[in-house]
């Protein structure tokens, strides 16, 4: 399913999501000027790797570009290819700008970086030696997608559903969809190797699940968290 839209005005300006948009878009072609090599270099450096992160492994000399702390946060901004970038992006645009608006631009800011790095983190603990570096929006994106469940379950979202070569337009609520990708994820998840290559399905899982316990952190007061 890709989403488009939903019928959810907001009473903020969603700020600091085009903001996370536009570092995304600006870190991706800052990747591709880099050449190939170059490339790969940034995702060692700036990438999540439990390795490193967790069990103190060493990156070869000249990789390492932040302190291996650091990585469950610069690695929400790198994007392994544009399908990658476009992909999260979309899901940013419909559904952060709702979050954002029920918990203010700090408190989103540090809700999107927590989710982000939970995800990381969750995904590693299950992985701890490997050296596969993990990079991509899709943790704290998955976080934004379960704050959005608690806090409008019955919002119209507009998907566009592949079938063959033509895309389908359906309008649905957002429970069905969120919880239906959830369960999708959860699937893969337990299918996926955490230590190779390719999507880190128990990324969005954590990502997913943090993102709906954060939001009772965050939350301002006087405003329920259950639509």
């Amino acid at each position: 399913m890709i989403p488009i839209s939903d019928e959810n005005p907001t009473e903020r300006t969603p700020l600091v999501s085009w903001a996370i948009l536009v570092l995304c878009v600006v870190a991706f072609f800052w990747q591709v000027s880099l050449g190939q090599e170059g490339a790969a270099r940034a995702v060692y450096g700036l990438g999540f790797i439990p390795a490193v992160v967790l069990e103190g492994a060493q990156l070869p000399p000249g990789v390492q570009l932040v302190p291996p702390w650091l990585t469950p946060f610069t690695s929400q901004f790198l994007h392994g290819g544009l399908l990658h970038l476009i992909g999260n992006l979309l899901f940013l645009w419909v559904f952060a700008d709702n979050v954002e608006d029920a918990l203010g631009h700090v408190r989103f800011v540090l809700f999107y970086l927590l989710c982000g790095a939970a995800a990381a983190l969750g995904h590693g603990l299950l992985a701890p030696g490997s050296e596969v570096p993990m990079i991509g929006a899709s943790g704290a994106i998955s976080g934004v997608l379960g704050a959005y469940l608690l806090l409008h379950p019955a919002a119209r979202v507009t998907f566009l559903i592949p079938l063959g070569l033509i895309l389908y337009p359906a309008r649905l609520p957002a429970a069905f969809v969120l919880l239906f990708w959830f369960v999708l994820q959860l699937l893969q998840a337990l299918f996926t190797p955490p230590d190779q290559p390719g999507v880190a399905f128990l990324a969005h899982v954590t990502g997913f699940v943090a993102g709906m316990f954060l939001l009772l952190v965050f939350k301002p007061r006087g405003r329920s968290p259950f639509g």
